[in-house]
C-alpha cells in the first residue's frame, strides 16, 4: 500500500512539475491532483526538494534498468560494436528528450544546496559516466582507453547541446537520425585521436567532477602542478633574455613552494602572478592560472 501511494505521488508530481515548472508547482497542487491531503504527501516526502529528488531517482533508475536490458538484447542479437553504440545513443536521446525536465543539470533550481539531492545527483553522474565509458570502450576497444576522458567529455557536450536544441524545437530531426549523426562525428574524432596519438587533455578520473561534484584537494593540487610545468615550458620558449627567463622561472619556483604550504599566503600568490602577468606572451596562461587559484581558494574557504 505504501509503495502504491509513493508511486501515485511520484507519477502525479512528475506531471505537475512538467506542466507548471518547479517553482510554480506547489505541494498543495500535487496533493489535490493525487486526491490526498497535503499532510499525507508530507508523510512520504517531507519537502518539495525531497519529492523532486524522489522523482529524479525514479527516472534515472528506469533509465539505467532499460539501458541494461537494451545492452543484453543487442549483445544477444550479435550487432557490430558501432551499431550497438548507435542504438544505445538512440535510446538515451529518446529517453532524455521525453524526461528532459528531470535529466537536465538543475543549476537554476535551489536543489544544489540540498544534501539528499546532491547525494543522488553524484550517484547518477558517476553511473552515467561509467555507462558512457563502457559504451565507447566496447565499441573501439583498447586503443581508445587513453582518450576515454576526452571522448566522453566531447560526447556529453554534443549530447547536451543537441538535446537542448531538440527540446526548444530549434531542430526537428528524429532521434534515430540524430544518433547516427553523433555516432559518425564521434567516429571521426576518435579515429583522429588514435591515429595522431594525441596527448589526452582530460584524464578519465577528472571527468567525474564539476561544479556540484567537486575536485578533492589532492587532485586540484596535482592539476595546478601540472599546469605550472606547462608554464615553465612556455617560459623557456620565450624570445626573452636569459636573465628575464631566469627571473620568471624563479617566480614559478616560489609560487610552487607557496602552494605547497598547508595554507598558502594569498598576498604572496598575487605578487607572483602579477609579476608573471607583466610578460604579454604569458598573459593567456596567467589568466587561466588565476582561475585555477581562485577555484582552489574558494574550496579552502568552504572547508
Amino acid at each position: 500500500m505504501e509503495q502504491f501511494k509513493r508511486k501515485q505521488i511520484i507519477d502525479t508530481a512528475m506531471r505537475i512539475f512538467k506542466e507548471k515548472g518547479y517553482f510554480a508547482a506547489s505541494m498543495q497542487d500535487i496533493a489535490e491532483a493525487c486526491g490526498m491531503a497535503k499532510a499525507s504527501i508530507y508523510k512520504v516526502f517531507p519537502s518539495k526538494e525531497d519529492l523532486f529528488t524522489g522523482i529524479f531517482v525514479e527516472v534515472h533508475r528506469t533509465l539505467f534498468e532499460e539501458a541494461r536490458a537494451l545492452d543484453r538484447t543487442l549483445t544477444l542479437e550479435g550487432h557490430p560494436p558501432k551499431e550497438i553504440l548507435r542504438r544505445k545513443i538512440v535510446f538515451q536521446l529518446q529517453f532524455m528528450l521525453e524526461n528532459y525536465f528531470f535529466t537536465s543539470e538543475f543549476k537554476e533550481l535551489p536543489l544544489t544546496s540540498n544534501e539528499n539531492f546532491l547525494h543522488e545527483w553524484r550517484k547518477k553522474r558517476a553511473t552515467l559516466l561509467t555507462m558512457h565509458h563502457d559504451c565507447f570502450l566496447e565499441a573501439y576497444g583498447a586503443p581508445i582507453a587513453p582518450y576515454l576522458g576526452d571522448t566522453v567529455a566531447i560526447f556529453r557536450g554534443m549530447l547536451k547541446e543537441y538535446l537542448s536544441h531538440s527540446v526548444q524545437s530549434v531542430i526537428a530531426v528524429p532521434m534515430a537520425d540524430l544518433a547516427g549523426f553523433l555516432t559518425d562525428r564521434m567516429d571521426v574524432i576518435i579515429s583522429d585521436l588514435i591515429a595522431s596519438k594525441a596527448e589526452p587533455v582530460l584524464k578519465t578520473s577528472s571527468a567525474y567532477f564539476n561544479d556540484i561534484n567537486q575536485l578533492d584537494d589532492e587532485t586540484r593540487k596535482a592539476n595546478l602542478e601540472e599546469f605550472l610545468k606547462f608554464v615553465v615550458v612556455k617560459i623557456k620558449e620565450l624570445p626573452q633574455l636569459v636573465r628575464i627567463q631566469d627571473e620568471l622561472l624563479e617566480v614559478i619556483d616560489l609560487l610552487q613552494r607557496e602552494l605547497g604550504q598547508p595554507k598558502p599566503n594569498s598576498t604572496l600568490l598575487r605578487v607572483y602572478v602579477t609579476f608573471l602577468d607583466t610578460v604579454s606572451e604569458l598573459r593567456p596562461y596567467v589568466n587561466q592560472l588565476v582561475l585555477m587559484l581562485n577555484r582552489s581558494s574558494m574550496q579552502h574557504d568552504k572547508q
